[in-house]
């Protein structure tokens, strides 16, 4: 990134650099899953595949588990886990930072918001958009976005920044990945799609966060 605030961009050892193809393969599968799922209302093979069609929601204590999990997708669990967020990159002096924590969790959840009018796909009937898991977006994409903070602020190497910010998007997108299925909220295409949305969204918040700073701190001088 340009400048030392949001610390995940321009040095060498950065891990962005390795996220572009993953990101373009990431939007390549929300794209393409979103056309063999448009207008649907059934699980589809692979659904059926990864999970019983007539399997119930997953018990206690899992259950709680789950509920407390999906919690974090909810309006106030994902407001209270960005103000978090925000409140440590303010700390830190680090207002760029949050700006990009905001920026990344809000346009994924945006995008996903947006896919599941344009997809159409439910479950449990109409108006149960289902496809993709925005919780699943937000997590992955809020896990992604602290990950390549802590990734520029730690100084880690393009190879271990590249796994810490892969392995916090794993974590977090098969945590709420689980939880939706396991909550019969979502189909695991829906949170595949979810988790892939993030993928490709958060990269290029960075980049948009960077240009805008660029541009504003060369109109200053």
């Amino acid at each position: 990134m340009a400048g030392a605030d949001l610390e995940v961009g321009r040095p060498p050892s950065s891990p962005r650099a390795w996220l572009w193809p993953i990101a373009a393969l990431a939007a390549f599968v929300v794209v393409a899953l979103g056309v063999l799922y448009a207008g649907h209302s059934e699980p589809g093979r692979v659904d059926r595949w990864l999970v019983s069609p007539t399997a119930d929601s997953v018990r206690p204590p899992w259950r709680r588990v789950a509920l407390a999990i999906d919690f974090l997708g909810e309006p106030a669990g994902a407001a209270t886990l960005v103000v978090v967020a925000v409140a440590g990159c303010l700390l830190l002096r680090r207002p760029r930072s949050a700006v990009f924590i905001v920026a990344g969790a809000g346009l994924a959840v945006g995008a996903a918001t947006l896919l599941k009018h344009l997809v159409g796909r439910t479950i449990h009937g109409e108006g149960n958009l289902s496809y993709p898991s925005g919780h699943t977006a937000f997590l992955t994409a809020l896990a992604l976005a602290v990950a390549l903070l802590a990734a520029g602020r730690f100084g880690l190497s393009r190879a271990a920044g590249t796994l810490l910010v892969l392995a916090a998007a794993l974590v977090a997108g098969a945590a709420m990945g689980w939880a939706q299925v396991a909550l019969s909220a979502h189909y695991p295409t829906d949170v595949l799609g979810g988790w892939c949305t993030a993928l490709a969204v958060v990269p290029a918040t960075a980049w948009l966060v960077d240009r805008v700073a660029d541009h504003r701190r060369q109109q200053c001088r």
